[in-house]
């Protein structure tokens, strides 16, 4: 058990447009959404559908291939590692927020 890594696996719809951004280094980030959906039977034996939203990272040569081929509403699956961080938002208030770093992202065509 000494070999876990942080891994994450999800498949699910591109839920924004990706941002991009380019910083000064020339370093350039793609920042958006998926969400992912389970469906489930509940104690009623009706059928629920829990929709999840996941904030997704790419860098350099795959925010590339984000701003090229992904388009809001397609579906992708993307292999990552998770990613925690604190910031200040524009009012002074420290916020936290968990990404998926994607290392890996793939189209799923229909």
């Amino acid at each position: 058990m000494n070999t876990l890594k942080n891994n994450v696996q999800l498949t699910g719809n591109v839920g924004r447009a990706p941002e991009i951004l380019i910083f000064g280094s020339g370093k350039k980030m793609a920042r958006f959404s998926i969400a992912t959906r389970e469906t489930y039977r509940n104690h009623l034996g009706e059928k629920v559908t829990d929709t999840h939203w996941h904030n997704i990272v790419a860098w350099g040569k795959m925010a590339e291939m984000v701003e090229k081929e992904v388009p809001k509403g397609l579906e992708i699956e993307i292999q990552g590692k998770l990613s925690s961080r604190s910031y200040e938002d524009k009012e002074g208030v420290k916020r936290h927020i968990t990404e998926v770093v994607c290392r890996e992202l793939q189209l799923i065509e229909k």
